[in-house]
């Protein structure tokens, strides 16, 4: 990078070749006089600096929001369509008392474990990048489909379904907050 003299001081500067390739350098004037900074060009080359550095960080840190909830959003949905067919299942074997009930129920668990864990996961690799809020409701997620899993472990063929059923509602009304804060896909 070259610096020149804002007053527009400069050195004239010549050379010659001689036949026997000897060069000969010499300057044929001098100018006297100290080199000075225009402080209003530094100040305003500072502040342009400083506004483009802001702009690609807010860039960034805007394409990283995007990403961790395209992301958990993605997840969700996913593992939220299986958990909701296995419970269905299981629901529809209980109540009609079908042999396989036991396997659906612990599927139906199953199934709203890993829901819950890969949500979790999803959650934590996005870290700041979520939103608060709709980290919220993902932690809300998690934590109602742990319950309503435990809870339907607890369940036989003889339990009263009240304490299955709130679960049930806590975990449809996690399930609404999420997909109405998830952008449309």
């Amino acid at each position: 990078m070259k610096l020149l003299n804002p007053r527009g001081f400069g050195l004239v500067c010549a050379s010659a070749a001689v036949a026997m390739g000897l060069v000969l350098a010499g300057c044929a004037n001098t100018v006297e006089g100290t080199a000075t900074v225009d402080q209003a060009q530094v100040t305003s080359y500072k502040a342009e600096a400083a506004t483009s550095a802001a702009a690609a960080s807010s860039s960034a840190a805007a394409a990283a929001i995007v990403k961790a909830t395209a992301d958990n959003c993605d997840t969700f949905r996913k593992t939220a369509g299986t958990q909701v067919d296995r419970y269905n299942e299981w629901v529809d074997a209980h109540d009609g008392s079908a042999a396989d009930q036991i396997a659906k129920r612990d599927a139906a668990a199953g199934a709203l474990e890993d829901a819950a864990k890969a949500v979790e996961a999803q959650v934590a690799a996005a870290g700041p990048a979520l939103s608060a809020d709709l980290s919220g409701k993902f932690t809300d997620y998690v934590g109602a489909a742990r319950s309503l899993a435990a809870e339907i472990r607890r369940t036989g063929s003889g339990s009263s379904v009240a304490p299955l059923n709130d679960a049930s509602k806590k975990v449809n009304d996690a399930l609404t907050a999420v997909r109405n804060a998830c952008p449309a896909k």
